[in-house]
């Protein structure tokens, strides 16, 4: 008796190797729709372009918020306004043109920013411990800002390091949701506080979660965070080089690394997320391309991704957006801290969405 063998199509072998390869293959070789448009930021004339921050889209959806650290060169990284009397906090419209400006003085190192939907900013201090001289009242805070300067707010205990309800240490990033709960991504080094702290719009703290580690629900150097509009908090666990999903009440939902080493988190109004990856090098995360990364919310599924041509796998720490945000039109604008020798200098970057 003759035994008839399975006949198995080309198409539907392909289909199973798609299936089975490697998440981040697919996330590294996707469509790029983008182009780069140099010179966008610019400042007053007589002013250098600092290491860029965080940026953030206002709520109108066209003008970008950006923390502009300053002026000082590349030796100063981590104090570049310890002794500026530039504004490090700034607004630009559409054309690139810095049009607000506060802060002078409040910093030493800012670093997350985010827009609450009334148009305040909130703004943190990432400084470490050591960079802060005896006596400076700087650092370790969260300062709510009016839309043109005026301090409505201060979280934690300035120049006071803790892991109390009322202290952070060198807190990385801050997201407030549409009821106007704050939540602190605490803090931005491997051995701080890695926990996510949750306020009302009052100030008055509520709970927090999260502790070193490497299971869900721990972070090793919590670098951002994000809340979609479907109320999920989406945590840039860039020490473990993943993204960890929660509700607002601190239950871990899911954990992607099809990302790469997240150290910015936005999403637009289309069900799209953004993640830059500004770190992944050949020592903290091989095999992974820096760049920024593009995907549906819901499932995590990358479909494109940006990938930076200056990236060099052998500089430590990344280089490339360390932030990223997103107009209304789908444009991207990421804030780069780290210069490449001779080759870019810091900027705070537009990726234009090419029209089909």
């Amino acid at each position: 008796m003759s035994v008839r063998k399975p006949i198995v199509s080309i198409a539907a072998l392909l289909v199973v190797s798609l299936l089975l390869a490697p998440q981040h293959t697919a996330a590294q070789n996707s469509s790029n729709p983008y182009s780069i448009i140099e010179g966008w930021a610019k400042l007053p004339s007589g002013r250098n372009m600092g290491a860029v921050g965080k940026a953030t889209v206002d709520p109108d959806g066209r003008h970008i918020w950006a923390v502009i650290r300053c002026d000082a060169g590349p030796e100063r990284f981590g104090t570049e306004c310890l002794d500026s009397d530039l504004p490090p906090v700034s607004k630009f419209d559409p054309d690139g043109n810095l049009v607000e400006a506060f802060g002078s003085g409040m910093f030493i190192w800012p670093h997350g920013i985010d827009v609450d939907p009334d148009g305040n900013v909130w703004v943190t201090d990432a400084v470490s411990e050591s960079n802060i001289p005896a006596g400076d009242n700087r650092g370790h805070h969260v300062i709510k800002f009016s839309p043109t300067g005026e301090v409505l707010m201060t979280l934690g205990t300035p120049g006071e390091e803790g892991d109390g309800p009322n202290h952070f240490t060198s807190p990385s990033d801050v997201a407030v949701a549409p009821n106007g709960d704050v939540f602190i991504a605490d803090g931005h080094n491997e051995s701080g506080n890695n926990r996510v702290m949750k306020y009302n719009s009052r100030g008055e703290f509520l709970m927090s979660w999260g502790e070193t580690g490497y299971a869900p629900g721990q972070f090793r150097a919590i670098h951002a965070i994000a809340i979609h509009m479907d109320g999920r908090v989406f945590v840039g666990d860039r020490g473990n080089s993943r993204i960890q999903i929660f509700d607002q009440q601190g239950n871990h939902a899911a954990t992607w690394t099809q990302f790469g080493r997240p150290s910015g988190i936005a999403f637009d109004d289309q069900g799209r997320i953004y993640v830059a990856d500004s770190e992944s090098d050949n020592v903290q995360n091989p095999g992974w391309e820096m760049g920024i990364r593009i995907g549906e919310a819901e499932t995590g599924w990358v479909t494109e991704f940006i990938r930076f041509p200056w990236a060099n796998p052998h500089i430590i720490p990344g280089n490339g957006a360390e932030f990223v945000a997103v107009d209304r039109e789908g444009n991207i604008y990421g804030g780069e801290p780290v210069p490449l020798p001779h080759l870019n200098p810091r900027t705070l970057r537009k990726y234009e969405r090419v029209r089909p």
